[in-house]
């Protein structure tokens, strides 16, 4: 028996192979959860089903979380198949790569409210579709990285909008906690080079500094950010909520700075 079996949850934001995601949709898998999804238009449809029929995912369905009706009619979606669910687990931001490379005093309003929207406001958004017909005690987690709290180069206008991602979290929390009993956390993991990553400027960099900065020596992975996440949505983590979990090998206690 693992420890998600008979539960029933989401996984937002899967992009490919080497997402985040993709690792934590392997980890409640192999916990036992049965699994929805969703995608962003036909060409992240080809690879985002693949590997959700892996994972035997009950549920694939498109949303675009910067439409609210989109949104109505995806979670209308979940209810219809599920009826309850057990957890969230929120996998999504945006930025324009422009916004991300020029110096941030630069930053566009254009440019400010959309990372804002796509990176954090989503998270509200689908919290709130998400309670409606979550089980009481039910879970969220949402991903986060350490440029919300230091400013990591090449990684500005996101370190603001994850900033904005982890107020939300502990508000979330104490909203949703108090009237339903439902926990919201964040996991904060390393830099792995996913499809997001790319467009951070110097993230080879980034990555060697970060594995010379933390306790292990290393960077994390996908497996390692997937179990974490599998253990704050289960049972086990019924006394966790309100924090950001950091799966950095220690990095954000270490000595070493990123942007050495």
């Amino acid at each position: 028996m693992g420890i998600l079996e008979g539960k029933k949850g989401l996984i937002l934001g899967l992009a490919n192979n080497k997402s985040i995601a993709w690792g934590v949709a392997q980890a409640c898998h192999k916990q036992g959860a049965e699994l929805g999804f969703n995608y962003l238009g036909e060409q992240l449809e080809k690879r985002v089903r693949p590997l959700a029929e892996q994972v035997g995912a009950t549920l694939i369905e498109s949303m675009d979380v910067g439409e609210d009706a989109e949104m109505d009619a995806f979670f209308a979606k979940v209810e219809e198949k599920w009826g309850k669910m057990d957890f969230l687990i929120h996998s999504i931001a945006f930025a324009n790569k422009d916004a991300l490379r020029n110096p941030f005093s630069q930053a566009s309003r254009q440019d400010f409210q959309l990372a804002l929207d796509i990176s954090a406001y989503s998270f509200i958004a689908c919290a709130q579709r998400a309670a409606g017909i979550m089980n009481d005690g039910g879970s969220m987690v949402t991903m986060t990285y350490l440029g919300a709290e230091r400013a990591i180069p090449g990684y500005g206008m996101m370190g603001v909008a994850k900033a904005a991602l982890e107020a939300s979290t502990r508000y979330l929390a104490d909203d949703l906690g108090h009237s339903r009993g439902i926990r919201v956390n964040a996991v904060s993991a390393g830099p792995i080079r996913t499809l997001a990553a790319s467009a951070v400027g110097d993230f080879k960099q980034l990555m060697a500094k970060s594995a010379r900065g933390s306790m292990l020596g290393r960077n994390v992975s996908q497996e390692e950010v997937g179990n974490t996440t599998a253990y704050l949505v289960s049972d086990l983590a019924s006394g966790v909520s309100g924090e950001v979990h950091y799966v950095d090998a220690g990095f954000h206690v270490g000595a070493g700075d990123p942007g050495e």
